[in-house]
């Protein structure tokens, strides 16, 4: 297996990431700014929305099952002492 890729900005990148473009493209309202086809009495403009929602949350979900265990970069320079990460220290 091939040591990952060193990046400087920490930013992972896979090609799954793409998929999160679903969600947002079902949020374009001309798509479903229209009333039929009903469902169960509800017009599409309303289920769809809801349907989009469900769309997202797997969308979502199959981008963290798949990314979860890529490796990731730390930040370059040192690590940060808990005395320098405490805002309250310069007050």
């Amino acid at each position: 297996m091939a040591p990952p890729k060193k990046s400087a900005s920490g930013i992972r990148w896979s090609p799954w990431n793409l998929l999160l473009l679903v969600p947002l493209l079902l949020l374009i309202t001309p798509y479903f700014n229209r009333s039929g086809p009903e469902l169960i009495g509800m017009p599409f403009f309303y289920w769809f929305q809801l349907a989009g929602v469900a769309v997202g949350v797997i969308c979502t979900s199959v981008v963290f099952a798949m990314t979860k265990d890529e490796p990731t970069t730390p930040a370059p320079g040192p690590a940060g002492d808990v005395d320098d990460l405490d805002e309250g220290a310069a007050r």
